[in-house]
């Protein structure tokens, strides 16, 4: 998403509204509804096991439509605004169409951003003349319409709404602001991602209807509560807890599990002369039923990325204190190893504390995976596709970490999302900028969290020095049944040495490959310190 246009957000009053639609029947066990899906949400497990009812994970977004195939140049284009599926006619209006997909589904998540949002979002459900929701964009998406804070706020200039919208039989979003490629305004441009699941046919899937925020208001204030305390969300009984310990230097400690039995919660507590060198060079070493799973240094494995860099979000968590917390759930049928070792050259004194709980092993159950990638040093130009992971087998993308160095005051993440599922020829997932893909907008380095997605170390000025960007799924989990390939481009304005660390969180069954191996010199390397800024482009 370009910083080329300048920003005017302009924040409408007008309140959206949720518009009148047939009451749905009662609920049947077994069925997908909002409250389901917030169950869903909140849950510990849900996400260790393939899921129940399947569905695929697509994306509708204002990617620039010159982007068709890697060997052909538009591969990189990256005037990701305003590109609809088309133009429609309405009530003496026009509106164009951001997504249009059959059912049975759900939208998950919805992203956007602008200069000055003037338009109005209406969602059309099941074929329906009329929108079960209509309002301003900037309300709608942007904490102030359907709900608020956290699962709709606006976080870095950007706008995101995690309310799960379901429906039986298809669903329609359109927008009537201006088009910036009709107008040519530079107030105009629009930039959206929207994803949302495609159950398989037969899935029963109550819509969303005018009844729904009403009926299910103290459900919906119950996850938002419990999204911002995810301590809360663990069983109190703990089956077994252990503990790894790491003191000195090129010092190693593991501790050997019994299942069947699940990973619930790490807590690991550092100290150290150089917290940023000890983060890095203290690595997280796991094996699930006898299958290397995770290798990653412990900073970047916590979303901290370089130093210890406070937040807090759904799935982890880094305390002011200096206590990093891991709430993914790691099953496994008979065996775990979980090991740290201190590659650097200079003492670190650590513990991890691991916390077991119940788990029924079963033909649904997933290893948890964590893999980290380096590179440093590197040109920023030309633009190129780095590759976070790629994986065989049958599993879910679950989340990632992104943390960078910048030497330029120029901004380096125009680069878009790439996701290709099960062998794809084009993308399923193509986003409109690396900002974009995280939650925010603009390049704006300002820290944020919330529980799906954070910054928590964005230093500055404008966007030079070091930033780290995560995103962790919940209800966007992508799944695959073959394979996934998860690439996001360096598209950056200026030539400038860069420096790339990414983690992935994925589950797979056992078997599952992935394409990172153990990088040990660079997490023992010594930190990179940040140069000094190169020229900024005129």
């Amino acid at each position: 998403m370009g910083k080329r246009i300048a920003i005017f957000l302009v924040l409408l009053s007008t309140a959206p509204k949720v518009c009148a639609q047939a009451a749905a029947p009662v609920e049947p066990k077994g069925m997908v509804s909002f409250a389901s899906l917030l169950g869903e949400m909140v849950s510990r497990d849900v996400i260790a096991r393939l899921p129940g009812p399947g569905y695929r994970c697509l994306e509708a977004s204002s990617f620039d439509r010159k982007t068709l195939a890697p060997d052909q140049p538009g591969w990189f284009a990256n005037d990701d605004w305003s590109w609809f599926v088309r133009k429609e006619q309405r009530d003496g209006r026009t509106e164009w169409v951001m997504m249009d997909a059959e059912g049975p589904g759900c939208v998950v998540r919805i992203w956007c951003t602008g200069p000055a949002i003037t338009g109005t979002l209406r969602f059309y459900i099941d074929g329906a003349a009329t929108p079960v929701i209509e309002g301003k964009a900037v309300e709608i998406v942007g904490g102030k319409g359907l709900t608020g804070e956290p699962l709709s706020a606006l976080r870095a200039r950007g706008f995101n709404l995690y309310l799960p919208i379901p429906y039986a039989k298809q669903c329609k979003i359109t927008y009537d602001g201006p088009n910036f490629w009709e107008t040519k305004n530079n107030q105009d441009p629009f930039y959206y991602q929207v994803n949302y699941r495609t159950y398989a046919k037969g899935t029963a899937v109550e819509s969303f209807g005018s009844g729904t925020l009403k009926a299910n208001a103290e459900l919906l204030g119950q996850t938002q509560s419990l999204l911002l305390t995810p301590g809360k969300a663990l069983e109190p009984t703990v089956t077994a807890t252990s503990t790894v310990q790491v003191s000195g230097t090129t010092a190693n400690g593991a501790a050997n599990l019994s299942g069947p039995s699940a990973i619930r919660r790490l807590v690991l507590k550092v100290k150290a002369a150089n917290l940023e060198q000890a983060l890095r060079s203290l690595v997280l070493r796991m094996e699930f039923d006898g299958e290397a799973a995770v290798w990653c240094p412990a900073g970047d494995f916590f979303g901290s990325g370089v130093g210890l860099n406070p937040y807090q979000c759904w799935w982890q968590a880094v305390e002011k204190g200096g206590t990093l917390v891991s709430y993914w759930p790691m099953p496994f049928e008979k065996t775990a190893v979980v090991a740290m070792e201190n590659l650097g050259a200079e003492p670190v004194e650590a513990t991890l504390t691991v916390e077991q709980r119940s788990w029924k092993w079963d033909e649904r159950s997933m290893h948890f995976h964590a893999n980290w990638q380096y590179r440093y040093p590197f040109d920023s130009q030309p633009a190129f596709d780095w590759n976070y992971l790629t994986a065989q087998g049958q599993g879910i993308l679950a989340g990632d970490v992104l943390a960078v160095m910048n030497t330029s005051p120029d901004w380096w993440g125009e680069g878009d999302e790439k996701i290709f599922v099960d062998g794809e020829a084009f993308p399923s997932h193509l986003g409109t900028g690396t900002e974009d893909y995280y939650g925010y907008a603009y390049c704006t380095p300002e820290f944020f969290e919330d529980p799906f997605h954070a910054q928590p170390r964005a230093d500055g000025p404008r966007n030079f020095g070091r930033v780290t960007n995560l995103r962790c799924r919940s209800l966007d989990a992508i799944p695959f049944d073959k394979s996934i390939r998860f690439d996001i481009e360096v598209w950056h304005w200026t030539k400038a040495t860069m420096e790339y660390a990414t983690t992935v969180y994925w589950y797979a069954r056992p078997g599952a490959k992935g394409n990172v191996a153990p990088l040990p010199k660079a997490a023992a390397a010594a930190v990179a310190p940040v140069p000094s800024p190169v020229r900024t482009k005129q």
